[in-house]
């Protein structure tokens, strides 16, 4: 008897943590799960066009680079250029991209640069990007240097939107979250989750207020005032960081103010056909979110079975206050998610696996520890990132 009664208020306090954790992401976490930070809003565009300079690094992006160069190298943009970095490819990225700028009569508009030895400490992908922006200053000393991704393809208005943003609010910093493919099942299972919990860790409300300390950027699409980047110290000030776009954005708050939003502009076109596609995308950078650190690990891991898995299981399996809380808690979450469903087209039943998604989520995340350990760690396109030893 006793130990039932013990059960019970074990339950009891666990469902009450629960639901005072989903209380406050719902009502005092920047109102991030509303997605209300879009790029709706028409923005002016300058009398006198700033120059802008986009620089994208490419390794062995040969299946998705013609798109992207082909939407970027049209942009409606008068004082543009762009800069190509071939990270070491062998599938012919670099004549890909050349052919797509000729079709779309734009070819004075791309240089390439080869890229040379990946020094130690580095990145791959900031390597890359360095040499860019040092190729786009040297040559056409832009005001802007719009970073993006060689899967990333942009609507024909996306620079001087950026810019015109950039111009009105004084932005050091504008980002857009691309709109990722979301087409198959393991697309749906993953795609939607990743950007709530993404907009859950940087609340896009507070980063985009100059006197709150969160900071954080999409890589996929960021258009960086040149001046403040060198004030910051370039990309030399996070030459290591795996989460380079959050890394870049905390430098560059120190500038000026940034801002991040939702958009239907830019969309990432790489598919991810299968679950493992998706698997190792999270484990290639999970654990360095939390720093590389065993505790954090435990910590985070105990915290999201707390947060997610926790509520189902009691309103499935406990009774009285502990399960009524336990529904309370899984349907405050299934509402949370119901405006990214909405942006990803998808049923709002999916709502209720959200418990299931997070669970497939820690368990990425332990992969990630997993190979971090192994030596394994940041792995892309068969370059290790990161060494067992400690963070380059």
């Amino acid at each position: 008897m006793g130990g039932y009664l013990l059960a019970e208020m074990i339950a009891l306090a666990l469902s009450l943590v629960a639901l005072a954790i989903w209380i406050y992401l719902v009502f005092a976490r920047g109102l991030f799960w509303l997605g209300r930070e879009r790029d709706d809003t028409p923005v002016a565009r300058p009398a006198v066009p700033p120059s802008v300079a986009i620089v994208v690094p490419a390794r062995n992006e040969a299946a998705t680079i013609a798109e992207s160069v082909t939407t970027l190298a049209a942009q409606d943009y008068a004082t543009l250029n762009l800069v190509l970095v071939d990270d070491d490819s062998d599938d012919g990225t670099a004549e890909v991209a050349r052919r797509a700028a000729v079709s779309v009569n734009h070819a004075d508009r791309l240089t390439i640069v080869t890229s040379r030895a990946l020094p130690p400490g580095w990145t791959g992908k900031l390597w890359a990007v360095k040499q860019g922006i040092a190729a786009a200053e040297d040559k056409f000393a832009p005001k802007y240097l719009l970073l993006t991704d060689a899967d990333i393809t942009h609507h024909a208005d996306t620079v001087s939107w950026l810019v015109g943003h950039a111009e009105a609010n004084d932005l050091v910093l504008t980002s857009l979250t691309a709109r990722w493919r979301c087409e198959n099942l393991a697309e749906h299972v993953h795609i939607p989750a990743f950007i709530f919990f993404f907009q859950m860790l940087y609340p896009f409300a507070w980063v985009n207020d100059p006197d709150n300390r969160m900071a954080g950027a999409a890589g996929g699409c960021m258009l960086v005032r040149a001046d403040a980047l060198r004030a910051a110290g370039g990309i030399d000030a996070i030459h290591g960081a795996l989460i380079d776009d959050c890394a870049l954005a905390a430098e560059l708050k120190k500038q000026g103010p940034i801002w991040l939003g939702l958009t239907n502009r830019v969309r990432s076109i790489r598919a991810y056909p299968e679950w493992g596609d998706i698997r190792r995308m999270v484990a290639r950078s999970a654990y360095a979110q939390l720093h590389y650190s065993p505790l954090m690990l435990l910590g985070m891991l105990a915290g999201l079975a707390l947060t997610y898995v926790v509520p189902p299981f009691l309103a499935l399996f406990a009774g009285g206050w502990a399960q009524i809380l336990g529904l309370v808690t899984w349907a405050l979450m299934a509402l949370a998610f119901q405006p990214t469903l909405r942006f990803y087209r998808l049923s709002p039943l999916w709502g209720l696996a959200l418990p299931a998604i997070s669970f497939l989520f820690m368990l990425y995340t332990l992969d990630s520890a997993y190979q971090y350990a192994a030596g394994k760690g940041g792995a892309w396109k068969g370059r290790v990132q990161t060494k067992a030893s400690g963070l380059q």
